[in-house]
């Protein structure tokens, strides 16, 4: 069986930057061997977040936060140089904006993955990676994937990273409906809100970006459904993007994260956890206000805002879902009928807990050092890393954008440390030592 140097589980953003990063690890070292990388994506190509692709949609992000910039502004793989490419940049710059839609940065991925073709197995989904012990070391992992046909595939690596993104957060209330096509996740809205093209009333739960873009697609469509967002919280609040807090996304804040201690570490993520979750963009908000504003002055309160409600418990029945919903503001119950529901709930970043079980007699508690590197036992050679599950030790950034490309450095100096591999690292890679 052929032998990889690593394999990567996953193939969006994070491990397609690590990918170029260990390409780029190699220009101008012709007589070094390659690092022999294999990533394996359950997905039969690629995109990125392909059920959120609305068409008002833009990123939250600036476009220098790519795959590349922070850590190699001349990379060929930039935002700009992919502009270039397309012959696209100076009418980009007309834009005279930072904030491309998310379709274009979807098609900036996409360009991206597709110069790794010959070094990602797309269509195959893992689903466990197993210790290969030898006299009571592990030096190897063997990796199991199946293909959309049920065939499985093994394959052994010597190291593992792991980027599988989130896993679709659904409250307890809705676990029950998990095979009811009425209530659906974000991460699955364009797709099964086709299937409702004849919904009449709709409730959006949630409170972030997510549920905000949903109301506002649903509003626009010429159905006209009526649509009720309901959350928990008094306001929508706007995401805090002002200069000095942004500085929490900076490289160079995961140091200082990293090097707290636990209790330091979670007031950070208390302080400012409004900079990522149930935090839309301030326009959008406006123009949820707007929407709302409009029906006062009509008097055709065709959409409601039901701030303060929780969802209390939830039924099927002949005339769709009902929701049983507690007004905190009020303190009573209502309920009401819903052709359907989405869940714009956010996500889950413990997958690789479950694909990874095998290892956890080598795992310990599950620690990472500064390289996102899961701390082994002794006997236990491979370096596995975790890509976006790390957040508790390393910040908010680390499921954003905002980090991959510097991450991706770090990681690629672990692995040739690991590997054995003589590549230099590059300036932010000698600069931080592995905890």
């Amino acid at each position: 069986m052929h032998l990889h140097d690593l394999i990567g589980i996953g193939f969006g953003p994070s491990n397609i930057a690590l990918a170029i990063a260990l390409e780029e690890g190699r220009e101008g070292r012709p007589q070094q061997r390659p690092l022999d990388a294999l990533f394996v994506e359950r997905q039969p190509g690629f995109v990125w977040h392909k059920n959120m692709l609305l068409d008002q949609a833009h990123m939250q992000i600036s476009f220098l936060k790519d795959l590349a910039t922070l850590r190699n502004p001349s990379s060929r793989f930039t935002f700009l140089n992919y502009l270039h490419e397309k012959d696209r940049l100076q009418d980009f710059i007309n834009l005279k904006t930072f904030f491309p839609s998310r379709h274009e940065f979807n098609d900036y991925l996409a360009w991206a993955a597709a110069q790794f073709e010959d070094r990602c197995a797309y269509g195959e989904d893992v689903f466990e990676v197993l210790p290969e012990p030898r006299a009571g070391e592990v030096r190897l992992l063997r990796v199991r994937s199946r293909d959309a046909a049920g065939a499985v595939r093994e394959r052994l690596t010597r190291h593992l990273v792991v980027g599988v993104g989130g896993m679709p957060r659904v409250p307890a209330e809705f676990k029950a409906f998990k095979d009811d096509p009425r209530v659906f996740h974000s991460s699955n809205y364009l797709e099964a809100i086709a299937r409702h093209g004849e919904a009449r009333r709709i409730a959006v739960v949630g409170a972030g970006q997510s549920a905000a873009e949903i109301f506002m697609d649903l509003h626009g469509r010429p159905q006209r459904p009526q649509v009720d967002l309901v959350m928990r919280a008094r306001s929508i609040k706007p995401s805090d993007d002002s200069p000095f807090v942004n500085e929490i996304f900076n490289a160079d804040f995961t140091d200082f994260v990293f090097s707290r201690s636990g209790s330091e570490r979670e007031e950070l993520l208390n302080e400012y956890w409004h900079t990522n979750y149930a935090a839309p963009d301030l326009a959008l908000i406006q123009q949820i206000f707007e929407v709302f504003y409009r029906q006062r002055v009509s008097g055709e309160p065709r959409h409601r805002f039901l701030r303060r409600h929780e969802v209390a418990g939830v039924q099927a029945g002949e005339h769709g879902l009902r929701l049983t919903l507690r007004d905190l503001n009020h303190e009573r119950t209502i309920t009401q009928d819903y052709d359907a529901i989405v869940l714009a709930t956010g996500y889950e970043r413990d997958r690789h807990r479950s694909l990874l079980a095998p290892l956890a007699p080598y795992l310990g508690d599950w620690e990472v050092d500064r390289h996102y590197r899961l701390r082994g036992q002794p006997n236990f050679h491979p370096s596995v890393f975790l890509q976006g599950a790390c957040e508790l030790t390393h910040g908010l950034s680390d499921t954003l954008l905002s980090v991959t490309a510097i991450r991706s450095g770090e990681i690629r100096g672990a692995l040739h440390g690991a590997t054995g591999l003589d590549h230099a690292t590059g300036r932010q890679e000698s600069s931080r030592q592995a905890a």
